[in-house]
């Protein structure tokens, strides 16, 4: 099958002078128009979650993708494949809802294992998840050839945690990291979203918390993907109020590696009465974006390509796949979603609309 010119996103792509050119054996690379090329793939396995945090879902929980319109083990590695050997894609990143609910996880991180990037090597492949079940899981997963996993922890109090997430596993999710660390699926990294009036309480006994298992904290900056009223840009604790009380009980000073591509800034941390040292990343993506340097393409459960974490539009692969589509095909259409990524995610922007999909079908 071959997409017709008509196609409007087509259409645009011919006309634009400057689209990619093919690289040697007919290859080609994830570059948009201001010169960023796409190395990491974030892959949302299902739209499903075991969770209901308040500001992700509301409490009964969403309207769940058919399974029918979602993709199947073999779309999904199809895709992996060429993103992976044809497409430039160096980085995997399996993300949900919450992959975890995906019974062939373990067969999808080994095929994708096998595969080869344009370096010669395994992609290097990581999993985001909110911890649950995780304990049972990590040594297999890593045998399977999972790197690393970063596991979502707003607050180590029993009594926040439940009134967060509507669900009582914290323990659980403790008892993740601690198995994580042990299957050598290093570094492994908590990421924490702060937000006003729930968890600021939590920044310093996080940061203990995390400084003493020796994995590294990040801190996140609450963004407009969930249900619209939990989210207010003028409330927002943003990165510099989370430095401010950081600084109360640590001593902070920039790390000395360069930042390049990654989300967050790090930070070197030394604890003014306790011997505690290590780093904590802070991901601004609100207050100090970071966009001129993203190399991030995303996989929606369904299918569909998005250029931007924000963006309003995206293109299907699964019809391209399901209508009998070329490798050819899938890569066009995929490059052609990235060339037309835009500069920012535009937060700031008056005219800013929140994506019509919620953070869990997205896939962080």
């Amino acid at each position: 099958m071959r997409i017709p010119l008509s196609d409007p996103v087509v259409s645009a792509t011919a006309a634009a002078t400057d689209l990619p050119r093919a690289l040697p054996h007919g290859n080609r690379l994830l570059y948009d128009r201001f010169g960023r090329v796409a190395r990491d793939l974030r892959v949302s396995l299902t739209d499903r979650c075991n969770l209901r945090c308040t500001y992700c879902m509301p409490e009964e929980g969403l309207t769940w993708l058919a399974k029918e319109s979602t993709l199947n083990d073999d779309e999904i590695q199809r895709l992996l494949r060429i993103a992976i050997t044809r497409l430039g894609i160096r980085q995997v990143r399996f993300t949900g809802g919450e992959p975890l609910l995906r019974k062939s996880l373990a067969q999808i991180i080994r095929t994708t294992k096998e595969l080869m990037t344009d370096e010669n090597v395994p992609p290097r492949i990581a999993m985001t998840t909110n911890g649950v079940g995780l304990a049972n899981h990590a040594a297999s997963l890593a045998k399977a050839g999972l790197d690393r996993v970063n596991i979502s922890l707003d607050t180590i109090d029993p009594q926040r945690y439940h009134q967060l997430t509507r669900r009582d596993r914290l323990h659980h999710v403790i008892d993740a990291i601690d198995a994580s660390v042990q299957a050598g699926l290093t570094p492994v990294k908590i990421n924490a979203v702060i937000m006003p009036g729930l968890n600021e309480q939590d920044i310093v006994p996080l940061a203990e918390f995390c400084l003493q298992r020796e994995v590294q904290l990040r801190f996140i900056e609450q963004m407009p993907l969930g249900p619209h009223e939990a989210w207010d840009r003028s409330t927002m604790i943003s990165a510099r109020d989370i430095i401010q009380r950081l600084s109360e009980s640590f001593v902070l000073s920039p790390a000395v590696e360069k930042r390049g591509s990654a989300p967050a800034a790090l930070w070197d941390v030394h604890h003014r009465d306790r011997d505690l040292a290590g780093k904590i990343g802070i991901i601004a993506s609100v207050s100090q974006s970071f966009c001129a340097d993203c190399d991030r393409t995303r996989l929606t459960a369904d299918g569909a390509v998005r250029n931007c974490l924000f963006t309003r539009s995206e293109t299907s692969l699964r019809d391209i796949l399901r209508d009998g589509g070329s490798d050819e095909d899938i890569m066009l259409a995929w490059a052609t979603a990235m060339w037309h990524k835009k500069p920012g995610h535009g937060i700031d922007d008056p005219h800013f609309l929140q994506p019509q999909r919620p953070m869990s079908a997205i896939g962080g």
